[in-house]
């Protein structure tokens, strides 16, 4: 067994490749998708000066990997669960995220002196796209695709605006858009009657395993209370759902409005990203 630290794009697929084959063995019980990991990768400029990431390799193949920023998210397969504690060691992290029904990994936690801290965990809500309703737009906007890097300002602002104060800057963006596996047709956005953006929804598809997470969501403060935060993730589930997708997915944090907009759209809770603290 091999470890090393983060090297490159072509270690971004190694830990990809290692997350949608979880996604085949467990799925949908799984922390991440293929899609956060360049979306934390390439979000903010220059982001391995914050963060370490570190891959564990059999034979060329990623069997696990950790991201330590503020706290450890990690992944490992099925097979190689033995390697959390290496993983620990090598994080020494006071804060770690699990999923709840990773009960193996929470055990191994749990003898290392972690605890949960119920102040703040994550949902994992899930919903089939088989009977997705239609959008219901307010009047004076339409939703739809962006039309690729000529709106890579227009769509860099909306986020800077929905999630003030941002990092995400154009040339930010734009090293998401050229990460794979990022597609214009499926970062969605509504649109108001002077042709600004006023809400947003990326979605990134695992075509494999045929599941969508929505990453990130966002309104406009100037455009809120108008539904367009529902109508752009059903337009953009939709276009998801043509695209190959059959289950939707998103991780809203507890206690704040997204997950009641996501329920209003047909998302369920079906597990819970829970934080450890280690012991005093």
């Amino acid at each position: 067994m091999d470890a090393r630290d983060y090297s490159g794009p072509a270690d971004l697929r190694l830990m990809q490749d290692l997350t949608a084959e979880c996604w085949r063995l467990e799925g949908p019980f799984v922390i991440a998708t293929i899609g956060d990991l360049p979306w934390w990768m390439y979000q903010h400029l220059n982001k391995l000066d914050e963060a370490r990431v570190r891959l564990w390799l059999d034979g060329g193949r990623c069997v696990a990997w950790g991201w330590l920023e503020g706290g450890l998210i990690f992944m490992l397969h099925p097979q190689h669960r033995e390697l959390l504690g290496d993983v620990l060691d090598w994080a020494a992290a006071d804060k770690v995220t699990a999923l709840e029904h990773d009960t193996a990994s929470i055990e191994t936690l749990v003898a290392r002196g972690y605890e949960v801290d119920e102040s703040r965990w994550f949902g994992h809500m899930t919903r089939r796209l088989d009977d997705l309703p239609e959008p219901r737009v307010h009047d004076g906007y339409a939703v739809r695709a962006v039309r690729g890097e000529e709106e890579l300002v227009a769509r860099t602002e909306i986020h800077r605006a929905a999630w003030e104060p941002s990092r995400v800057v154009p040339a930010s963006y734009l090293q998401v858009m050229r990460a794979w596996p990022y597609r214009a047709e499926l970062d969605w956005v509504a649109v108001a009657r002077d042709g600004t953006f006023a809400a947003n929804c990326l979605c990134w598809l695992d075509e494999e395993n045929r599941i969508v997470e929505l990453e990130p969501v966002g309104t406009h403060p100037d455009h809120r209370q108008r539904g367009l935060a529902a109508a752009v993730c059903l337009a953009a589930l939709k276009a998801a759902r043509k695209a190959g997708a059959d289950t939707g997915l998103v991780y809203p944090v507890n206690g704040l409005p997204a997950a009641t907009l996501y329920e209003s759209i047909g998302f369920r809770s079906i597990s819970r990203h829970l934080t450890f603290r280690k012991r005093d």
